[in-house]
């Protein structure tokens, strides 16, 4: 009895709870074209509209509990611990009893001043949980947009306003830094000039006592480079003069001991080639030819490799020293 007995003086209250919001609304409900509100940058998660603790109790400690909050006039808070908690989890779980239903219908506008009046003082997080509430009781309900609009709106005014003041704080902060580090680099610029004063004629004296050693250091450097190109270019023309000699030294002391001819080239006996190439060969002390490379062919690249592939083979006589000696071999069609 207690039960119904207090669904029916929530009844009787509920009309004035309904004036007393229209009133605090003043004609918020009414229509009106608004500027579209952008979401906040960064919003709570929000928690679920029924606690889990309440959804997991039973029917009849629900009534129970449902009773005791309407009788100690927690109709929406705390959260986890009001009436209208208590009869949204008793509709999850007895979605046909239509007293559940009339008390949810009645507690709606005590929840609907509670959003109001949670969002005039700037508490977000409570103007969500009961905005989810209302939502959960009725989703169709009319204040549900405003309030969502209010809550999103309110929360970039104060997110921007909070911003406004943390700038200024920044910048009168950034201001006095600018003017106390003016203060100190003027100190400085002043320290500064003063040393640039005493100590530029040591730097100019440090620098031409500089360029007179770096000038010393590069014409030596030139005097020995240009003995290095002289000792280098007399070595090479010694060992030319050595390279011109020895072939007309050493090439009467070379006795063969068998020289076969080169192959001719298939190509150039097709084609009717005839040439020469000039092989400068290097003969070991046990006679077996050593190096070889083409100094001149004529026509070019047509009888090189057989030329050398020939010299290789050749055997002369012994030798004491190694000798360096030129041959011409000779391509001719049927020769």
């Amino acid at each position: 009895m207690s039960h119904v007995n207090t669904i029916a003086s929530l009844r009787l209250l509920a009309p004035l709870a309904l004036l007393v919001a229209l009133a605090a609304c003043s004609g918020k409900d009414e229509p009106a074209p608004a500027a579209p509100v952008a979401a906040p940058t960064a919003t709570p998660a929000a928690a679920p509209a029924v606690s889990a603790k309440v959804q997991s109790m039973g029917t009849e400690e629900l009534r129970d509990l449902a009773s005791k909050a309407l009788r100690e006039n927690r109709m929406y808070a705390p959260a986890g611990d009001n009436a209208i908690e208590y009869y949204l989890a008793l509709r999850d779980k007895t979605p046909d009893d239509a007293s559940v239903k009339s008390a949810l219908t009645d507690l709606l506008p005590y929840t609907l001043i509670a959003a109001e009046q949670s969002l005039g003082r700037e508490d977000f997080a409570e103007s969500q949980r009961l905005v989810a509430l209302i939502e959960k009781v009725d989703a169709t309900a009319p204040a549900l947009p405003r309030l969502k609009q209010g809550i999103t709106g309110g929360m970039q005014t104060a997110l921007k306003r909070t911003q406004e003041e943390t700038d200024k704080v920044k910048k009168d902060a950034e201001n006095r830094t600018k003017q106390l580090a003016d203060q100190q680099r003027l100190a400085q610029q002043q320290a500064a000039e003063a040393e640039a004063a005493r100590t530029i004629a040591a730097q100019q004296d440090a620098a031409r006592r500089d360029g007179e050693r770096q000038d010393a250091e590069r014409q030596a450097s030139a005097r020995r480079e240009a003995e290095q190109r002289q000792q280098t270019a007399a070595a090479q023309q010694a060992a030319a003069a050595r390279q011109a000699a020895a072939p007309a030294a050493a090439a009467p002391s070379l006795r063969p001991v068998s020289t076969p001819a080169p192959r001719y080239p298939a190509e150039a006996l097709r084609s009717g080639t005839s040439g020469e190439v000039l092989v400068e060969i290097t003969v070991g002390t046990d006679g077996s030819v050593t190096n070889a490379r083409v100094l001149r062919a004529t026509p070019s690249r047509v009888f090189d490799r057989e030329a050398l592939n020939a010299v290789k083979r050749w055997k002369f006589e012994p030798v004491g020293a190694p000798v360096t000696t030129r041959r011409t071999l000779a391509f001719a069609p049927g020769g």
